[in-house]
């Protein structure tokens, strides 16, 4: 039964649907003061689909964490104190839950206040919907929700020591984005409602915390075998960037404000490999800006981590599988660090309009690269990406081909594509190419200032880039930014770009592929990474689904004599079993099964599983066997995309 609702909520729900959040909270009765919120300009909101928030009457605009980790029981426990503002005369606020267990809510003086979570969505999760007496004009007030999470809470994975490089003690860690963050903490979980934050975290006393903030000195004793650690984040963040990480951490610093942290065993390669990182800021500052969160480090989690990287505000999540040895998968650094400016600073609003984030992104990206490492490196990359994106434009319905998608009922995971990425990125560069890189590396460093800390649709994009640089009719023709926008796939104006560097190698990959040549004749040892990545992409024109392009013997030839068996860099290996399994080459099964089960990172995971799956009688017992062993070591993000495929063991 859900309790009637004030008036003003009421009028407002007729207009909103729900969405998500959550937070947590430790045991503790000590509380932290409640944050100042900063000033900046006022927020047009907009209706959120994935969120039962209605800031428009009722919002939040700081949190405050007081949570104990319990490895055992698998939980985060304690407070969830919000900061809340509102209209005049509200008398409710909304947040998203899911999955959590509310305890009781309290105002600011202790006295309890009503709340009742409304009926369970399998994507958004719960409304809860907090009663108090209504606001006065410039009211502000703080109410404390005490709840604990659930060991299923889909943001967070507990590992077990041996599922860790260390292999003596556990590990926890968050990953928040899309909607997950309510399944932690309780909150508007809506990227469109920025919040600062601060945490009190009670963990282990031999585990180190480690959070997505300023962090408020070392450790204090907080009980017998029990350590506290305090952050802070000043600048408003939409919830999905609240992170946290407890585990045996050790830090290395690459210069006085980058460093790298990560189980000591791990440590030292780490950080070697992640040595770029700090000239990459210095090069995202002069293309785009100051760097504006203090820190920038990165926390290399264990091999279960969903994602490549996670551009959590000073302390980017990362995945193990860019420690490649050689420095060359270090453009994921690149494309978190770009997230500081476009993501973490000009967010989107909703996540239909996630492009707006990784669109900006990948093509700052590619800039960073072009100026550490030069065009030719940065053209093979656009080139890799624009094959990535060829390969999702063709499997996708026309409808997802749009930058701005519809979600509406669906999970916003759903438009995490190389469309938003990749056609993105292509729409940028168009603009790029047609008003000229000066002009246009101006509009987009005011773009940044201009609406630096506040939430961003495609329609207000538009309307900037109108006010500020498309200012003809004549330059909007040329554009054609409403058909990039609005309409599926690529719009006429679209240059692919050309790699010289992959000539040869796609002359190489005809020798072998179609000639039938020796793979020792493949200059293999003096390729790039990427030109590797190229080589096994390589597909003949025309050729139909399900069909072979390589016999036996040239697989067993290529495998043996580029010693793929071996292969430590994360992206050739998945090129290569991509291109076994579409073959049903038995000999490259122990691969796989080995790498598939050592790391959990989506991108991987996902398509080696679907490749497995479309190859019937042969690849179908090969995936469930494989599944079953790996999907406990997976995190809940890579195992509801995966189940889709293969079925929950």
């Amino acid at each position: 039964m859900i309790r009637k609702i004030g008036l003003v909520s009421a009028l407002a729900l007729t207009t909103a649907l729900g969405g998500c959040a959550a937070m947590t909270a430790t045991g503790s009765e000590t509380l932290i003061p409640p944050h100042p919120v900063p000033a900046i300009a006022p927020v047009d909101y907009v209706r959120d689909i994935h969120s039962y928030a209605l800031p428009g009457i009722a919002r939040v605009t700081h949190v405050a964490l007081d949570l104990a980790a319990d490895f055992a029981a698998m939980t985060l426990s304690g407070t969830a104190a919000l900061d809340v503002t509102a209209e005049p005369g509200a008398n409710e606020i909304v947040l998203d839950v899911r999955n959590l267990d509310i305890q009781d809510v309290r105002d600011a003086a202790g006295n309890p206040l009503q709340f009742e979570t409304g009926p369970d969505d399998p994507i958004l999760g719960q409304p809860l919907t907090i009663r108090f007496p209504a606001f006065a004009p410039g009211e502000r007030r703080r109410i404390v929700v005490r709840y604990s999470t659930r060991p299923d809470a889909a943001a967070l994975q507990w590992l077990t020591p041996a599922q860790t490089a260390g292999g003596q003690k556990p590990f926890l860690f968050s990953q928040g984005q899309a909607i997950l963050t309510r399944t932690w903490v309780p909150t508007q979980d809506s990227p469109g409602i920025r919040q600062t934050w601060d945490a009190r975290i009670t963990a282990p006393s031999d585990l180190r915390v480690a959070m997505s903030a300023e962090a408020l000195g070392g450790g204090e004793p907080a009980g017998p075998g029990q350590t506290a650690w305090r952050f802070r984040m000043t600048n408003p963040v939409p919830p999905y960037l609240i992170a946290l990480g407890v585990g045996d951490l050790a830090f290395q610093a690459i210069d006085e404000r980058t460093g790298v942290w990560t189980e000591p065993s791990m440590l030292r390669a780490a950080h070697d490999e992640l040595v770029p990182t700090a000239e990459m800021v210095d090069v995202a500052e002069r293309l785009y800006g100051p760097y504006r969160w203090g820190r920038y480090d990165i926390l290399v989690l264990p091999p279960s981590f969903p994602f490549g990287g996670m551009e959590n505000p000073r302390l980017t999540f990362a995945t193990p599988t860019i420690i490649a040895g050689d420095r060359s998968l270090v453009s994921l650094v690149a494309h978190e660090l770009a997230h500081s400016w476009s993501g973490n600073l000009v967010t989107n609003a909703t996540w239909s309009d996630f492009w707006l984030n990784e669109g900006f992104t990948v093509y700052f990206e590619n800039r960073i690269m072009e100026q550490l490492y030069g065009r030719e490196r940065a053209l093979m990359l656009q080139s890799l990406g624009w094959g990535d994106l060829q390969s999702t434009l063709a499997d996708l319905p026309a409808a997802d081909t749009k930058l701005k998608i519809d979600l509406a009922g669906r999970d916003p995971d759903e438009g995490l594509t190389d469309v938003a990425y990749e056609k993105g990125a292509a729409f940028l560069r168009t603009i790029e190419r047609i008003v000229g890189r000066e002009r246009f590396d101006a509009w987009l460093k005011g773009y940044f200032d201009r609406n630096a800390f506040r939430p961003m649709t495609t329609e207000r994009f538009l309307e900037d880039i109108r006010a500020h640089l498309v200012t003809t009719p004549e330059l909007e023709r040329q554009l054609m930014m409403d058909a990039w926008i609005y309409q599926p796939g690529m719009p006429s104006n679209w240059v692919p770009p050309v790699s010289d560097a992959f000539v040869p190698v796609d002359a190489a990959a005809r020798a072998f592929f179609a000639d039938k040549g020796p793979a020792s004749a493949i200059p293999w040892s003096g390729w790039s990474t990427q030109e590797r990545q190229r080589f096994l992409a390589w597909r003949p024109d025309g050729l139909r689904p399900g069909a072979d392009w390589l016999t036996a013997a040239q697989l067993a030839d290529l495998e043996a004599t580029l010693n793929l068996r071996q292969e430590g860099n994360a992206e050739v290996v998945f090129s290569w079993l991509q291109i076994a399994v579409a073959h049903r080459y038995q000999p490259a099964v122990p691969t796989l099964e080995k790498f598939l089960t050592t790391m959990g990172r989506r991108k991987f995971v996902l398509p080696l599983f679907t490749s497995l799956w479309a190859e019937g009688d042969w690849g179908r017992p090969i995936a469930t066997r494989i599944y079953a062993r790996a999907r406990p070591g997976y995190h809940p993000v890579t195992t509801n995309s995966v189940d889709a495929v293969v079925g929950r063991p």
